[in-house]
């Protein structure tokens, strides 16, 4: 659970989301679209994020897809790629 209330933070704080708390994003809450309602620009600066915080390189739009569909599926994916 350490790591998803960490990207809960990271994802408020790295994309300024002023009107959300963490208790707000749930590990099944939508990223994008309805949910947390993120867009294309958020999802770039996320992939950013990923890669300073983590090591975790996104290159692939369907990899992209999968990983940011909630808090779980992301960080399923950090912890299966995350360089130590």
């Amino acid at each position: 659970m350490g790591l998803e209330n960490e990207l809960r933070k990271l994802i408020i704080e790295g994309l300024k989301l002023e009107d959300v708390s963490p208790e707000d994003i749930g590990d099944e809450t939508p990223l994008f679209g309805e949910g947390l309602e993120l867009d294309s620009l958020d999802a770039v600066e996320l992939v950013v994020l990923l890669k300073k915080q983590y090591g975790v390189e996104i290159k692939e739009m369907e990899v992209a897809r999968e990983a940011f569909r909630n808090l779980r599926t992301l960080s399923d994916f950090i912890e299966a790629n995350k360089s130590d």
